[in-house]
Order: C-alpha cells, then structure tokens, then sequence
C-alpha cells in the first residue's frame, strides 16, 4: 500500500484530477506515514523536491479526516518573498476541502490582517517576526487565534538553525504550544544538511511526539552537473562576460551584496540585456513586478542577492551564474539548484569572479563540494539575549506572568545556562515587575524598546536604519544614509535602486524618506553589509587548494588557471598536509598562515598576545606576528601553552557587546560570555596545535 491510498479521498482526487499528478515524488510518498501519524518530522530534498506538498497534502487529509476548524496549520517561512510566492498553491490546495489558506505579515493591509484575526482561515502562512507581533498586539485575541492550532510546518528550517532567528522561532513556537493547550506537531522543511538528526532535535524540542528524519534516496541521474570557474576581474568585465554568453536563456545572477546587485544590473542593461532585480532593498511591489517580469520573459537575466535562494518561484531556468562565492557549500548548493529542473536539462553554475581573493573562494568551496562535504547546521550557543527577549515578548503577551509559570512558557530556552540570571536582570534594572511573584513589563522595557509598538522587540537580528525611497507616490525601496552622498562638492546626489538611476531631489530626514526622479546619469549605492567569517573547515580547503589540484568535476577557463597559477606562485610555501607556516618576508613581516578561520585564529590572537602584532586585523587564514617572533619563539609557547590555548577564547570588549541585539537586557558578563562561547574553536585550535609548524624565510 503506498503513501498516496492513505490519503483523504478527496485529496486523492484532488491530486490527480487538479494537480495532474499520475504519482507522488519519493519524498512525498515518504511523508505522508508520519505527518498522519502526528509526528514531529524534518522532511528532507534538494530544491524542487516537492516538499511544500509533502507537508500539506497529509495535513489537508487530517484536517478532512479529523474535522479540524479555527486556524490549524501554521505555515513559517524566512522571507516575506517566499510566504508571498506560496500563497496562490496553498490557497488552491486548501480550496480542495472548502478551506483557506492567508497571509499575514507587514506588508499586509492592517485592515486584512484584523479580519484574519477575527475570522481565522485554516492555513496562517506568515514570519517568525510577525509572529511575535501578533502576539505581543493587545488587538488579538490570542486564545481565539491560536486556540485550535494543531501543526506548525517552517519552511526552509536550515535558514533558521544556524542564526539567532532560529532561537527565536524556538520560542515563539514555545508560546504557541502553550496558547493551544495541547502537542502541536512540528514540521521542518529543508534542503540538503550535514546533520539532519541534530536539526531534527533541536527545532522538536521537548516534545513529547516520536520525531523521525524523512529522507528517501533520490533516484540517480547521470547528468554530471556542469560546473565552470572563471576569473574575469570585475563586475564590468563580468557583466560583458553574461551578456555574451547563453543567448536565448534565462540566467539567474546571484550576487553576495546589495551594492554589486545594482552595479551589475546596470552594467548589463549597458550592454543591452534585459535585466530584472531583487533584493531586501527594493519595495515589495517592486520585487514581485521584477519576479513575475522574469518568469515570463525568455532572453533575459535576473540579478538577485540570497532572496531568490530559499524556494522562491520564478519559473524555469535555463543558467545559475555566481559572482565571486557564496559563504558556504551549502547555500552553493541551492543556488545550482534551481537548475536541472525540467526533463533533459541539466544543473548547473558558472562562477565569475571578479577578484583574486574571491577566486581562492570559490575554488575552496567547490573542493569541499566535490569531497561530498555539506556544512551542518548549529544553532549558536548561549542564546542569552534571546531569553531575554522572549521573557519580555512574553510580558507584553500576557501583561501578567506567574512566576512559577514563567519557564514553562519558554521549553528549551528555559534550559540555557545562566537563563535565571537573566531574568533576575531583568527585575533589578526594572525591565520586569516582580510584584509579588506576578510578572509584567517594566518602565525599563518601554524606555529601551516602547517605540512603535515595541517593534524592535519582534525581531531577532539588528538591521540597518535605512531610507524609504519615493518617485512622486511609488515607493522604490529604501537606502542606507551611505548612498547620500554627492559625488563631487556641490554636484547632484546620484543613486542606484532597482537596476535604475536616480537623482536625489529632497531628503526628509525627520520622516525618513527621500524623493528621487529619473535620470540618465550614474548613478551608485552603498549599504551595509554584515561582515562574514570563514568556517575552519573552509578555511582548510584555501590551504588545499594552493597546496595541490584544483577540485574535480569543476572546467577551469584559461583565465581561472592563469589566476589560480599564480595564486599558487605567491603562496609556494604551502605544501600538502596538516601544517601552519611562519612567513618572514623580505619587508620583515612576519606572518603566521594558520589556515584556520577567524574563530580559532581570534582565540589564538588571545592566547599567544605577547607574540601577536596587536595593531593588525585577525584574519582568517593568518595573524600577523611581532616582528622578531621566529618560528622556534611560536612552537615553545604553543608547547607552553596548549592547555590554556583549547581552553581560549576571544577577547570580547564593549563595542562587541553592543553588537549583540537586547545587550542592555542581560547582565554585561553574561553578554560577554555568549559572545566569548560563540568565537570558540576548539577543533580548529587543536588542528593548529596537533599540526607541524613551517618556517619560510625572505619568502
């Protein structure tokens, strides 16, 4: 009997009759035992897996079966893109059954959202942010919304685990639980991860369901994926590159960063392509009218930042070009993913890179990716902060806590260490009332986060301050106060958004808001991106890469060669093999190419200070030493010290602390511990230690 007959009968018909499926993919078959069965599962399949459906036709054959009414399924998805994007199949599947499915989140009319809240469809798909709004909204009933609440399907559960948002999700998920005053089954949806039951018990928590990992093998094909690297030097020199090759096709661009998303953009259409955006920046009528224009265009590109990596549909595509390197294999994974999906084509990526140090990147990812390597997912240790603003979301959610009650709400954020302090924090610098043992918010809280409705409270990452963009009453999207700069004393501001450029007529500063009209001119943007740190494991894979063959299964360009060549020229001094390297140049600069990453190399810099050039950066492939440090004085404090080296860990000051969001709402040291805990490498400190140390001389 297959997965497929124990569906509902009307799903069963629904499936083959509206769909047009003649079977289900194997995940799909795979799933619909435990989803029935109420299991907490972690669904598992590349991109275009047919996940989405392997979630919801067992739950629509429940919510049948069952009687289910209110509000049943929560549906969460990271990016507001994506909740859009699923709606219309949702709203269709639902409809099978005479049900609904909705979307709630800021963009949402607030007229719309205060019928959903007094009229609840079955299916909710909306953010953790929002989320946290609608419960801490003194405008929802939050027992009529939530009280029927059966299953909570995340979607893209990887994009959670590995930040704070994940932490987060735990527990507005927690609260949820609770308002529905029974199990509520927990869904996750992912693509492709190094530790799938790890995942799978971190996001089940303390639920008491059996949880199981759906993972069925994928049938093999053998369409090699085809994969090229080539190094061309700029974003100019790559646009002319994109616009030349495929013709006929449509490409999909993925670039790392808002600012090379417009140059790109602009470039191409320079060179006569037609050309589509997406990014955070842009409105979201904006990026759904660039979306839909691509889905049906032929002949044309798309040049989009991480937005367009997690499942969002914008139809067939014929290539996926990077532009210098994702930060990991995993997010590589996805992106070449949405190639290869019709019958008789094939995945595919064409890396550009632009810059010598971009191309060590790509070719490190790609060595990991052909030794089978995928990153797992670990979500940060010592979410401190984040108890702290759950404790508050929670105040503003109920507006009275019984102490005894309080940690019950909150599942496994109860059982961070040093989580009882934090509220005892919360109490002494009147974050939190304690009257009596009833619980509520304190003047504190308002001071710090009463504004707009405490909306900094909803979210669990800090995003920059930025400007909303208008020409006349349409609403581009928004920039950062970078870009608001006159290129020359006393000429016009120009400024990229969408692909377009811009002259700034006015800023309103107070209202935050800045009004644009067209011009021919070129224009520029800049925004602040997050700074990102290399992992040891790719750090490693830089070492192999100058150390020996470039990675199979992956075309080189004559370019690439060149470049990789003469990377390999100026780091002749590696050789195969677990080894670190004192480098005294002919300057006498002494540096030490651990190969490590920035974590264990921070907690190095920390350890060894006396011999570490403290005016200098840590890196993540090197530190800088003191200049008559030789590499005798490194082995003997290494011997010295290893004990306290594994032990290490990275000093952190006030300027740090501040950078951890809700820092004022946990006791400093605490911060500092969270900080300090999260920069740990051990692993990567005793590959270090455990490794032989070359010296290089006048190299």
């Amino acid at each position: 009997m297959s997965g497929f007959d124990d569906l509902h009968q009307a799903v069963q018909y629904h499936v083959v009759n509206s769909l047009g499926w003649s079977s289900l993919r194997p995940l799909q078959e795979a799933a619909v035992a435990p989803v029935l069965a109420g299991e907490d599962s972690l669904l598992l399949a590349p991109t275009a897996g047919g996940k989405t459906e392997a979630a919801i036709l067992p739950l629509l054959s429940r919510m049948a079966a069952e009687g289910w009414r209110g509000l049943s399924v929560l549906y969460v998805c990271p990016l507001r893109a994506l909740v859009n994007n699923l709606e219309p199949r949702l709203s269709a599947m639902t409809s099978w059954l005479g049900r609904r499915a909705a979307v709630w989140h800021g963009d949402v009319p607030d007229s719309v959202r205060q019928r959903i809240a007094k009229d609840p469809p079955d299916v909710l798909l909306t953010t953790p942010e929002s989320l946290e709004a609608m419960l801490m909204s003194a405008r929802v009933d939050h027992q009529w919304l939530f009280g029927d609440l059966r299953t909570i399907v995340v979607d893209e559960l990887h994009a959670f685990g590995g930040d704070d948002r994940g932490w987060h999700l735990l527990g507005v998920l927690s609260r949820l639980t609770r308002l529905a005053g029974r199990p509520v089954q927990r869904i996750g949806l992912s693509a492709t991860v190094g530790n799938p039951d790890a995942l799978l018990d971190w996001f089940a928590g303390d639920s008491p369901a059996v949880r199981q990992v759906v993972n069925p093998p994928v049938a093999a094909s053998n369409a090699v994926p085809e994969v090229e690297l080539d190094y061309v030097g700029s974003v100019q020199n790559a646009a002319h590159v994109i616009a030349r090759l495929h013709q006929g096709e449509k490409r999909l661009v993925f670039c790392d960063s808002r600012t090379q998303v417009e140059d790109l953009a602009v470039a191409l259409r320079y060179n006569g392509v037609q050309t589509f955006v997406s990014h955070s920046s842009l409105s979201a009528a904006e990026r759904r009218q660039s979306e839909a224009g691509f889905a049906v265009a032929s002949n044309c590109v798309i040049v989009a930042t991480s937005t367009l990596e997690l499942g969002v549909d914008i139809g067939d595509l014929d290539r996926v070009i990077q532009i210098d390197a994702p930060s990991t294999v995993a997010s590589f994974l996805q992106r070449m993913g949405r190639t290869g999906r019709r019958h008789g084509t094939t995945r595919n990526t064409l890396f550009l890179t632009t810059r010598q140090e971009s191309l060590w990147q790509a070719a490190s990812i790609l060595l990991l990716w052909d030794r089978g390597y995928v990153e797992p997912v670990r979500p940060p240790v010592l979410p401190l902060h984040i108890v702290a603003q759950q404790i508050l979301g929670l105040m503003l959610q109920e507006r009275q806590v019984v102490h005894h009650d309080l940690w019950a709400w909150l599942d496994g954020l109860a059982d961070v260490p040093g989580a009882d302090k934090v509220l005892a924090h919360l109490v002494a610098e009147g974050f939190v009332v304690d009257d009596g043992g009833l619980l509520s918010i304190g003047p504190r809280t308002e001071q710090e986060y009463g504004r707009r409705h405490f909306l900094e409270l909803t979210s669990a990452f800090t995003s920059e301050p930025l400007l909303q963009v208008l020409f006349g009453r349409q609403v581009l999207g928004s920039l950062s106060a970078l870009s608001l700069v006159a290129r020359s004393e006393g000429g016009p501001r120009l400024v990229l958004l969408g692909g377009r450029s811009w002259i700034v007529k006015h800023v309103d500063w107070r209202r935050r808001q800045v009004f644009v009209e067209a011009t021919d001119l070129r224009g520029r943007s800049r925004w602040n991106g997050g700074g990102r740190t290399m992992s040891h494991e790719l750090a490693r894979a830089h070492h192999d890469v100058v150390a020996g063959p470039s990675p199979d299964g992956v075309r080189l360009s004559r370019r690439a060669q060149d470049a990789l060549s003469e990377l390999r020229e100026d780091h002749a001094f590696v050789s195969a093999g677990d080894r670190t390297y004192v480098v005294n140049d002919a300057s006498g600069t002494v540096q030490w190419w651990t190969f490590v990453g920035f974590a264990a190399n921070s907690a190095l810099a920390q350890g060894l200070g006396d011999l570490v050039d403290d005016t200098a950066a840590v890196g993540d492939l090197r530190l800088r030493l003191k200049s008559h440090v030789r590499a005798a004085d490194l082995r003997s404090a290494l011997s010295e010290r290893h004990e306290a080296l594994l032990e290490a860990r990275p000093h952190v000051d006030d300027a740090a602390l501040a950078g951890l969001k809700f820092s004022s709402a946990v006791p400093s040291h605490l911060g500092r511990d969270t900080l300090g805990e999260r920069l740990r490498d051990p692993l990567g400190i005793r590959n270090t230690l455990d490794g032989l140390l070359r010296e290089v001389i006048n190299h």
